[in-house]
């Protein structure tokens, strides 16, 4: 016991030396970059030094009263050693004075004007130079030999958790900082930090609604706003007023001292009403980036914006509000998240594919719901859709099976074969025939409607039935083709063999190819990577609709005068008309054959044997070889075993395309992880109480609750 007590004495005694040698290095004469390097030392003691408790005993200071009302905010380290800090300074007026002056200094010396205003936006508001900006605060060291504030503040706070202890300072002591601030230094300059820090807050707030207006008044935004008045301009209104009533606000604010209190009140509730005026207008902007498409700068630039206007009320709330302080540290942490969120790359990627999702669902949205069954009536006319789709694939089966005949270089040789889908998909698509396994990538974004509603009472059950009626319809969509691709491609085998003999389709080739389709070699692999297919080809068909609906590609064929004089006015309308219905879907069929032709002769190149196996293409080729094989082949394992790899072939490239299309609607409406958790244990009761309504349709559309 006596030995513990001594080792406490002697790191109390340590911890007060150090603290004391850290005041003392504070020097209002020393150069401004040492200045900036004794506050990070300082800052850094806040996080790392010893145990308050510990110092204050060093120091003979009586110990730290807890907070009123039981909410001991003193709790966090940094904040017990920040209070224990202020203790000292009021025994120590010359330190006090010194660290005052420093600080002061600091405020003279460097632009508070770029931290306060423009921290944490990109000079270029578009994503790749904020890429490359974020990777250059990431992996490029900052020098403290510098007069932006702003490279400083990151040095100053480089942790994340430095936003906690900031927004939990109480009130007693951030009236004591700002009592500290405010110390007059003894040199010859007696401007006090107080004057310096409210100065810097209207430059900063000048420069704030300066960009705010001009953001406003460019021609992106200016085109894409919403006019409610009788006249073109009145759209850009908010932000044309925005100034005069800024101007009211800055003049009363500068005179010394204040002016009229009641004019300035009136005046900064005008201000706040023209801020939230121009926050509407860009909210009408969203509304047109819905219905006539979305580019990744433009949301960019409008996701700014919100952000202003943002900076801006949180910096009239520093400078007019009721509690400036806790406003200011508040402002603070919000740097800190900031300066955090500007070394992440991650964090720049989730926030813009989040946006972009949310637009792409929003397009998929619109053809995705004609491809999900509700009732019985339209699970028969999927299956008869796919029934159709199943025909015409046995003839593109054996066209495949020809292009491989003809031994061409391996780009020739895919492009044939993507070519052959292709035509193949848009035929099935002009008939309103359908393909198995096509529909997940497309119509599960559709389901980004139903994740905007979890919210709400059954919610999530609704949302569970949205699943059922999706699997149901692929269930329809993959049993329509298979029922009709296999014996098509038997009969069109059977029918070449006649003609052409055994050559048609050679036994060894059929052996192989039906070796090819067994469960126990990669065909598992080899489908999920297919599923990857189906959803990448959704994800082209969304860029493709976005881009036509973006540039008004349906107005410009409509409306162009060689288009018009080459096909006339009414066919140039029905054909701007018919492509903006369909483009989304040809370009998702074009993509979706060119993909399935062209990976595999890219991945051969290297070396590598990398198929695809989509399941109806997969039910041809097992129609095609049992033509060659005869009826013996039921005899054959082989034939079993490809049967069994046919069944996981459509549930991988379902489940797989499926659940990246999930994955898309749930970025898109920012679902959390508690509330897929719900969905994820309703799906799992779902499955085992009622398994058979994610495959069989309800005897009436109302069975399907909330269907």
């Amino acid at each position: 016991m006596f030995f513990a007590k001594r080792r406490a004495r002697k790191a109390a005694a340590r911890a007060a030396t150090e603290v004391h040698s850290l005041l003392d290095a504070a020097s209002a004469q020393a150069q401004p970059v040492e200045q900036a390097l004794w506050i990070i030392e300082l800052l850094d003691w806040l996080r790392r030094g010893p145990d308050a408790d510990l110092l204050r005993e060093g120091l003979n200071l009586p110990p730290a009263l807890a907070a009123q009302n039981g909410e001991d905010t003193t709790a966090l380290a940094e904040i017990r050693r920040l209070q224990t800090l202020l203790d000292v300074l009021d025994h120590l007026p010359e330190r006090r004075a010194e660290i005052a002056a420093v600080i002061n200094g600091l405020l003279r010396n460097t632009d508070a004007t770029l931290l306060l205003a423009d921290f944490g936006f990109s000079q270029r508001p578009s994503f790749f130079s904020e890429f490359s900006e974020r990777l250059g605060n990431k992996w490029l060291p900052k020098s403290p030999e510098t007069r932006d504030l702003a490279v400083l503040f990151a040095l100053f706070f480089p942790q994340a958790h430095d936003a906690v202890w900031l927004e939990a300072l109480d009130a007693e002591t951030l009236a004591r900082l700002r009592e500290l601030l405010a110390t007059r230094e003894i040199e010859t300059e007696k401007t006090a930090s107080a004057q310096l820090w409210r100065t810097a807050l209207l430059d900063a707030l000048t420069y704030t609604v300066s960009q705010i207006r001009a953001t406003g008044f460019s021609p992106d935004l200016r085109s894409r706003m919403h006019n409610s008045g009788p006249l073109a301009g009145e759209v850009e209104a908010p932000f044309k007023h925005l100034a005069a009533q800024y101007e009211t606000v800055q003049t009363l604010l500068a005179q010394q001292p204040p002016g009229d209190e009641e004019a300035l009140r009136q005046s900064l509730t005008l201000l706040r009403a023209g801020l939230e005026a121009c926050r509407q207008q860009a909210d009408s902007v969203t509304a047109h980036l819905e219905d006539y498409g979305t580019s990744l700068s433009l949301v960019y630039v409008l996701h700014q914006l919100h952000q202003r206007i943002d900076r801006a009320e949180a910096l009239l709330n520093c400078l007019v509000g009721d509690t400036p302080a806790r406003d200011t540290a508040h402002l603070f942490a919000n740097f800190v998240r900031l300066n955090a969120q500007r070394r992440s790359l991650r964090a720049l990627w989730r926030h813009n594919t989040a946006l972009l999702a949310e637009k792409m669902a929003e397009r998929h949205a619109e053809t995705g719901e004609h491809y999900i069954t509700r009732d019985r009536r339209e699970y028969r006319a999927m299956l008869g859709a796919a029934m159709g789709g199943g025909l015409i694939m046995g003839f593109t089966t054996w066209i495949k099976i020809g292009i491989l005949g003809l031994k061409t270089a391996l780009f020739w040789t895919g492009l044939l074969a993507g070519l052959n889908y292709a035509v193949s998909f848009v035929i099935v698509q002009l008939l309103h025939w359908t393909i198995a396994t096509k529909q997940p990538a497309m119509t599960a974004p559709a389901m980004a409607d139903k994740l905007g509603e979890l919210s709400k009472p059954g919610g999530v059950e609704r949302f569970v039935d949205e699943v059922a009626n999706l699997t149901r319809s692929q269930s329809a969509g993959v049993f329509g083709n298979v029922l009709l691709v296999m014996p098509v491609a038997l009969l069109l085998g059977l029918g070449g063999l006649a003609v052409f003999g055994p050559q048609f389709l050679p036994v060894p080739k059929a052996e192989h190819e039906l070796q090819s389709l067994s469960l126990l070699g990669p065909t598992p692999l080899f489908a999920a990577f297919t599923g990857v297919l189906l959803f990448l080809s959704s994800v082209m068909a969304g860029w493709a609709e976005n881009a036509f609906v973006l540039h008004r590609l349906d107005s410009a064929i409509a409306w162009n005068p060689r288009i018009r004089r080459r096909l006339g006015a009414l066919r140039a309308a029905r054909w701007a008309a018919w492509w903006r219905r369909n483009i989304g879907v040809m370009s998702g069929n074009v993509s979706l054959g060119l993909l399935l032709g062209l990976t595999p002769e890219f991945f051969r190149i290297f070396g590598l044997d990398l198929q695809v196996r989509h399941v109806t293409l997969s039910s041809g080729l097992f129609g095609a070889a049992c033509a060659s094989l005869g009826p013996a082949v039921v005899n054959d394992p082989a034939f079993w075993w490809a049967l069994a790899g046919i069944a996981v072939n459509g549930v991988l490239n379902v489940g797989v395309s499926f659940y990246l299309a999930y994955r898309l609607a749930l970025r898109a409406r920012g679902i959390q992880v508690k509330e897929r958790r719900a969905i994820y244990t309703s799906i799992a009761r779902r499955l085992w109480r009622r398994p058979w309504t994610f495959i069989l349709p309800p005897r009436h559309a109302a069975a399907s609750a909330h269907g």
